[in-house]
């Protein structure tokens, strides 16, 4: 199959691939193996962690199995194919361009939804989505939890709003070459403790158009995209990514390569990711260390401009169009917007010509913003094309997570705000390796979080941390 695709498309070979991975994890002798181990007389005297590396085999082989060979198939062809389209078609603004690979996309996630309702045990197929995302999530659960972070999170907003306070925030566009950027990055990797440079160095940078994080264990990589007249969009794309990194190097170096050596899920590496960048990196105590750096390392262009100013244009609060762009308040509700509509697409409530409609209503009720053209609205993520139906929530779950783990640490290291003003980042890092990063994939998010705070999910204490914090910078 692979011999026959290499005189063809770079897509065929992926294609081919995908279902090559999909022919090796259901290998029937996977199968023999695990009843073995379940009927061995000795199975009740395995550890926790052996049990969990069974349960979790167990799970990923029983649910592609069910998935037919030419189900898997078509499913990668399609990305492929619709990714391409997307592109071309957010190019031109061309929503009808896109919308029968959109439908065709959505149509092949549903036969696999549906196949994986039954292994999965969900109640929809919405859910079996989910679950591949964050394991044990619901949509009915989530629905409860993002009804209550709309309410709190819009109530920040008013408060913003009311205040009359605006930023400045013409000192973020001040131009900064890119050569002085990477000077920036450096003390922001040194701060976390990313390492890229000793002798044991397990991490690199460099730089691409869309920032990402890649690798595992001792190999962890990240990337930035450098704009001289956006310079904190560098430093807050390196905090960000280095918090994936530092999970993803400090998982228990004894669980490499079995199922239990992975994240709990993408919502908890999400909160790893904005804890990093956004509870601590926007804090008025890590820019407390770091503007005086900044100043230094930039020279005149940052005159000036007070500390105040610069805590406060960074945490400026404006609705916004594009989710990628969204401050920390706002960016919540954009997540809540696209977990709402996938709810309705697979419970069957809206169709594919009615998304653009539906996404612009939803983004002038909730912040307020008229959506011009398809291009800025249903079409502005790649997920979608990508067929990555269930991940979006994992974004807000992230910052959901992210406020409980942070109350935590308040109770655990009380002094931590004073470590960071002094650049020691070191007593929260610790904090996260021992409570989050060594758990490895011990246990699904809710459990994690439950071990971990000792509370059943709950949005409070993220919203309790953006009313304090923001209140002090918008004086409410």
């Amino acid at each position: 199959e692979i011999s026959a695709c290499l005189v063809g498309s770079e897509m065929c070979i992926r294609d081919r691939l995908e279902l090559i991975s999909h022919k090796i994890l259901t290998a029937p002798q996977i199968d023999k193996l695990l009843e073995r181990v379940a009927k061995d007389p000795g199975f009740g005297t395995l550890s926790q962690v052996q049990k969990r590396n069974i349960r979790l085999a167990r799970k990923a082989y029983d649910e592609e199995t069910k998935l037919p060979e030419q189900l898997v198939f078509e499913t990668a062809k399609q990305q492929t194919i619709a990714v391409g389209v997307w592109k071309r078609a957010k190019a031109v603004r061309d929503y009808g361009m896109f919308r029968p690979e959109l439908k065709k996309m959505i149509e092949l996630r549903m036969k696999a939804a549906e196949i994986l309702m039954e292994v999965k045990g969900t109640k929809t197929p919405y859910d079996a989505l989910l679950d591949a995302f964050e394991p044990g999530m619901t949509a009915d659960r989530i629905t409860e939890v993002f009804d209550r972070m709309r309410e709190g999170l819009m109530g920040v907003i008013m408060e913003v709003e009311k205040s009359g306070f605006k930023p400045d925030i013409s000192i973020l566009s001040r131009p900064v070459p890119m050569e002085t950027q990477r000077m920036i990055s450096e003390a922001a990797m040194e701060f976390i403790g990313y390492d890229t440079k000793s002798p044991q160095a397990g991490g690199r940078l460099d730089e691409t158009e869309h920032p990402f994080t890649t690798g595992y264990y001792d190999d962890v990589r990240i990337t930035t995209h450098y704009h001289e007249d956006r310079f904190p969009s560098s430093l807050y794309s390196v905090l960000h990514e280095g918090g994936h990194a530092l999970y993803d190097q400090n998982l228990p170096k004894k669980w490499i390569y079995q199922p239990i050596g992975a994240s709990s899920s993408y919502g908890i590496h999400e909160s790893q990711s904005r804890f990093v960048e956004n509870m601590i990196g926007r804090s008025p105590e890590f820019l407390g260390y770091m503007f005086p750096k900044l100043k230094k390392i930039i020279g005149r262009t940052l005159r000036g401009v007070k500390l105040a100013d610069f805590i406060s244009s960074v945490n400026n609060v404006q609705p916004s169009k594009i989710r990628i762009e969204a401050d920390e308040v706002t960016y919540g509700l954009h997540i809540i917007i696209r977990f709402e509509m996938e709810r309705n697409i697979f419970a069957g409530k809206i169709g594919v010509d009615e998304l653009p409609q539906a996404w612009n209503e939803k983004y002038e009720k909730y912040l307020g913003v008229e959506i011009e053209h398809d291009s800025e609205g249903v079409m502005q993520d790649t997920h979608w094309a990508s067929g990555l139906y269930g991940y979006f929530p994992s974004y807000a779950l992230g910052n959901i997570y992210g406020g409980m783990f942070l109350q935590k640490l308040g109770r655990d290291v009380p002094g931590w705000k004073k470590e960071i003003k002094k650049g020691n980042f070191t007593p929260v890092k610790n904090w996260l390796i021992e409570n989050i990063h060594n758990k490895g994939k011990l246990y699904d998010p809710a459990d994690l979080v439950k071990q971990v705070t000792g509370k059943n999910l709950t949005v409070k204490p993220f919203i309790d941390y953006l009313e304090k914090k923001f209140g002090k910078i918008y004086g409410f």
